[in-house]
């Protein structure tokens, strides 16, 4: 699907442009702030394809997952959302907040913080990651003898000038994001923060006198915390002056007095604060990792899996910078490295699975998202194409972290690190803000520690997903038969013996005619929910389910029109998914077949009015039972499709999945391949109306 696509339909699931206050991105992921997110369509927006996953988060935020062309996405979306002809609700014509949305409860707040602390670290992604692979790319050229290491070259200091030179000036990009993040004119907080660093660049130590007043002068080069601090408090400033000051001269005096008012703040109380905030986390880190090494080696890599998805990893990644603003060196990156190498092991491991089963979707997969990670040391493409989707990978994913860990502490207590100053530190330690992957080895001291650890975690997580797999043992059956591809396993399987009927006296199909049972009986069936009409995905007019994005299935067009009407189970099993707005629930077998009833089109718009569930999230149900009551009336009075869509959401794990849309000529088996022999045979078929628990898809697991 072209970007432009993609863009489109996540706009139109999100609600509209109207809908969208904000959007950013990162290396992998769309994050947008939506006016109401009770408009967005989270499942329809999963089943686009490229998307690899969506949610949302506290104060009316989510994150949509697209991988490495989240870029040109973003870029697509922007554009659309800047040709419609009003600007979206609750923005300004320059597409920025017109207004602040407050919290309203402790999740949210915190929500809000992680994302502002996020949102101004992420658009220096590509700078970070650029500068990291500067210096590593120096340590391998010292290493292999191609230049002396030191002050010894001027090549050296050349390149190490291109990290020391962006970090140095890190405080300014980050107020720069911070303040455009809270609708600030972003240069003000970026020239609040250069006047800051000013005295310093410029050698001027201890302090300033003005008006018989010493101002201190402080050392803010790669600090984090100050600017983040100072851009909240030049956010109050600036736009409590825009409400008082007459709008013919905001342009002159609301820049003028929010530069000097500020200024003077943070060197008084906001700068020294947020250095000794820094110096505090940098302080109880370092305990941690020289008085419980073991502890801090292994939560480090066993957080990381559950930080990420939610995108709460980026305080760490902050904490980082901090500690070699502070102390002159990090010593968490070590261990962030041995969850990333687990993380990619797994993905390895995944790729041997797919390329001896010959799974080429997954293949494809998998060798993109390894790439990525040894490469460019990027994890959302596994997490998030592979391991949240699968989610028996994480128990070797965290086996592997803990591998890892463990060695991590225990070679760093052997052999400790020992920085330029001659101080020993018992860990992987480095002086520079590096990403973990195979290029950035070399700016780790004791990289071989390093290099060991990550090795492990890599080993220990690839193996245990190629000796026990990362799927169920009924997922995994269809593509675990050597030299046979899914396609192979589809047209060649024997069809199950339950599945042969016979014909009965009265010319009814049975599965069963010598015990007298009917062909409801079968456990690889999925029966009809409710009286009707059997009509294909590619005719109820929603282009999701005619994608077969949502899986393969069928729908059912009801009998009953006016009135409330009963919904029933499909299948016996558990109910796995309930949507917040009761139009749709899903219903997990005990042999692992997901099947979905979505009843009635765009019927999420309704926000829960006329569905009345008579079971709850987690209880079992049997095939048959009541599940669901629908007001009819109302669901045709607001102009919706009453279709009752039936799919089983995870058709490719299984052998075969046939809507039973039509019924084969009399004394013809009702079976998967009578029922897929394309023109031929369709002049034998006619469509069927189908009452409760009659049969309407064929499962062959």
């Amino acid at each position: 699907m072209g970007n432009t696509s993609m863009a489109m339909r996540i706009v139109e699931a999100l609600g509209g442009p109207d809908n969208i206050r904000e959007v950013t991105h990162c290396a992998t992921r769309l994050r947008i702030a939506l006016a109401d997110e009770r408009k967005a369509d989270f499942a329809r927006i999963e089943a686009i394809d490229g998307v690899l996953g969506a949610f949302s988060r506290p104060g009316g935020r989510c994150q949509i997952v697209i991988g490495g062309a989240v870029a040109s996405v973003y870029e697509a979306v922007v554009a659309i959302l800047g040709s419609t002809s009003t600007p979206a609700a609750g923005t300004s014509a320059t597409g920025m907040p017109a207004h602040r949305h407050w919290p309203k409860s402790a999740r949210a707040w915190a929500g809000a913080v992680f994302d502002y602390i996020s949102d101004a670290f992420r658009p220096l992604l590509g700078v970070l990651l650029g500068a990291s692979m500067v210096i590593a790319l120096a340590n391998v050229m010292v290493a292999f003898g191609g230049m002396p290491a030191g002050g010894a070259a001027q090549e050296w200091n050349l390149l190490k000038a291109i990290w020391e030179g962006m970090f140095m000036l890190l405080p300014v990009m980050i107020a720069y994001n911070a303040s455009r993040k809270l609708n600030v004119d972003p240069w003000l907080g970026g020239a609040i923060m250069a006047a800051l660093m000013a005295p310093r660049l410029a050698g001027i130590t201890g302090g300033i006198t003005v008006f018989g007043v010493v101002l201190p002068i402080r050392d803010y080069g790669g600090n984090i915390i100050v600017p983040l601090l100072m851009a909240v408090a030049l956010a109050m400033v600036y736009h409590g002056l825009a409400r008082v000051i007459a709008g013919s001269v905001q342009l002159v005096f609301v820049p003028f007095l929010s530069l000097v008012s500020v200024y003077l703040l943070t060197v008084l109380l906001i700068g020294p604060f947020g250095v000794w905030i820094g110096d505090g986390l940098s302080a109880g880190t370092a305990w941690l990792d020289a008085h419980v090494p073991f502890l801090f080696a292994l939560l480090i890599p066993m957080l990381y899996p559950f930080l990420v998805p939610l995108g709460l990893h980026w305080p760490l990644n902050a904490l980082m910078l901090v500690n070699i603003q502070t102390l002159g060196y990090d010593f968490v990156q070590g261990p962030m490295g041995v969850w990333n190498f687990a993380c990619f092991g797994a993905t390895a491991g995944v790729l041997a699975l797919a390329v001896r089963d010959r799974d080429s979707a997954m293949r494809q997969t998998a060798l993109s998202a390894l790439l990525a990670g040894l490469l460019g040391g990027v994890s959302e493409l596994s997490l998030y194409g592979i391991h949240l989707q699968h989610r028996r990978i994480y128990r070797w994913l965290l086996a592997g972290c803990a591998a890892g860990g463990v060695s991590s502490a225990v070679l760093g207590g052997l052999f400790p690190s020992v920085l330029p100053d001659g101080q020993t530190v018992h860990g992987v330690t480095t002086t520079a803000f590096a990403f973990s992957s195979l290029l950035t080895i070399p700016v780790f001291d004791r990289a071989w520690v390093y290099a060991s650890s990550i090795a492990i975690a890599f080993v220990v997580a690839m193996t245990l997903v190629v000796v026990f797999d990362y799927r169920t043992p009924q997922c995994a059956v269809s593509s675990a038969k050597p030299g046979r591809s899914a396609d192979d396993a589809v047209h060649d399987a024997p069809l199950p013996d339950a599945l042969v009927p016979s014909e009965t006296s009265n010319g009814a199909v049975s599965a069963d005619a010598d015990a007298g049972t009917s062909e409801t009986e079968s456990s690889h069936a999925v029966l009809a929910p409710v009286d009707g009409t059997l009509i294909g995905l590619d005719t109820i007019g929603d282009p999701v389910f005619a994608s077969k994005a949502l899986g393969e299935g069928i729908g059912v067009m009801p009998s009953e029109r006016d009135g409330m009407m009963t919904v029933c189970a499909p299948v016996a099993g558990m109910l796995k998914t309930v949507s917040r707005t009761g139009h749709a629930f899903g219903i997990k077998t005990d042999d692992n077949v997901e099947v979905l009833v979505h009843v009635g089109l765009d019927t999420a718009d309704m926000d829960g009015e006329s569905f009345v569930l008579q079971v709850g999230k987690g209880d079992a149900v049997q095939e048959g039972e009541p599940v669901m009551q629908v007001d009819c009336h109302a669901v045709a009075e607001s102009g919706r499709s009453m279709v009752v869509v039936v799919t089983v959401v995870n058709s490719a794990a299984m052998t075969s999945v046939t809507p039973l849309l039509t019924v084969p000529a009399s004394g013809t088996p009702l079976g998967r391949g009578n029922l897929s022999q394309g023109e031929s045979d369709m002049s034998e078929r006619q469509t069927r109306a189908v009452r409760v628990g009659d049969p309407i898809i064929d499962v062959e697991r």
